[in-house]
């Protein structure tokens, strides 16, 4: 199941090599007594290497019940930290949430799955290939992964997406669109899609991406700490790193906010974990529905990546990354398991694949500990 994990970290923009960073002490040992001996040396293990002030805000969450876990780089020691409350990239954990607002505008009549989404633009997309909503949602819609007039070697590779604007994308669209294969055919993971469904939601709804988030998920969930703008973070910010670990600037989506525009916190996004086990909430079943598969051991759904389980259950999982953080959320929904992983590690960090790793080694520890 591992390998699956690692293979969609959502933003990076190239490969970096970073200097060599001295691995640091164990200064968590007994300070969790919500962690057992295995869990805290998986910890301790997957952030040792990072740079100093990397943190780690964790949401480890067993039937239901929640803890939060947190760590901090301190000179040449890994040390506890309360930081369920405070703010972080997320990513592309983003298009969780995108697809969850377009699983809430069909639950509501307002458009179909299956609907094609040149019916609801006021402009012709320049293709005979037709793409629906589903497609955007589940990586199938034939797009590549950024358009072609966004340029990364002219970009500013701090902040790559800010100048990418509502004119540019129209430009794309209208005039230089190209799909690499029809769509419904191939799974394909695509920032652009994903960005190209934020910005038609919010078209229809004659709406901004912020307020439908606020409005239809974030209110609704007690996600009170979230948002897709910078300027309405309320709790402390954690300054994003970049593979040096010295301070990057935080990235700005634009019209591709859809994609992985979002901040939030551990807390807010257990609420959200949470909130996938109640089998009354249409919208949110539909987003962990099969839509296609990729192949025998994953699915897509809406937004969420449908994983085997080592015991044949499933997880549902996304992760994100950025130039100063890296995310990763699995839930299993049949035992009301989850983790939740924050942190200002950048995706460009050569230790990378610890996230992933050590949210797919704390969720073997919860079904170990479901088994006795």
């Amino acid at each position: 199941m591992k390998k699956y994990f690692s293979a969609f970290i959502g933003l990076l923009l190239s490969s970096f090599t970073n200097g060599q960073t001295t691995e640091a002490k164990n200064g968590i040992e007994n300070n969790y007594k919500n962690l057992n001996n295995k869990q805290v040396k998986l910890l301790f293990n997957a952030t040792k290497s990072f740079p100093n002030n990397t943190q780690l805000s964790i949401a480890l969450i067993r039937n239901k019940k929640i803890d939060f876990i947190g760590v901090k780089r301190l000179n040449d020691t890994i040390k506890p930290i309360e930081n369920q409350k405070y703010t972080f990239e997320i990513g592309s954990i983003t298009k969780i949430f995108t697809a969850t607002l377009l699983a809430d505008f069909v639950e509501k009549q307002k458009l179909n799955l299956d609907d094609y989404i040149q019916d609801y633009l006021d402009f012709k997309i320049k293709t005979e290939s037709k793409i629906t909503f589903k497609q955007l949602a589940n990586h199938t819609s034939g797009l590549p992964r950024l358009p072609s007039n966004l340029n990364l070697w002219l970009v500013d590779h701090d902040n790559p997406y800010k100048d990418y604007n509502k004119e540019k994308l129209i430009t794309y669209l209208t005039k230089e669109i190209k799909l690499n294969q029809e769509p419904g055919t191939k799974y394909e993971y695509s920032n652009l899609g994903a960005g190209i469904l934020g910005f038609e939601l919010a078209t229809i709804a004659n709406s901004s991406f912020e307020s439908l988030l606020q409005d239809k998920i974030f209110t609704k969930y007690n996600m009170l700490n979230s948002s897709s703008k910078r300027e309405n973070i309320k709790t402390k910010l954690v300054k994003g790193l970049n593979p040096k670990g010295k301070d990057t600037p935080n990235w700005d989506f634009n019209v591709l906010e859809g994609a992985g525009a979002v901040f939030s916190t551990a807390e807010d996004l257990a609420q959200f974990v949470l909130a996938q086990f109640n089998y009354q909430n249409n919208a949110l079943m539909l987003t962990q529905k099969p839509t296609f598969k990729i192949n025998e051991a994953m699915s897509i759904g809406l937004g969420w990546h449908i994983l085997k389980s080592e015991d044949s259950s499933e997880l549902i999982w996304h992760n994100g990354g950025t130039g100063g953080y890296t995310s990763s959320m699995a839930v299993n929904v049949k035992k009301k398991n989850g983790i939740i992983i924050l942190s200002n590690v950048s995706a460009l960090n050569k230790k990378i694949a610890n996230i992933d790793q050590l949210c797919i080694d704390f969720m073997k520890t919860l079904e170990e500990e479901d088994k006795k």
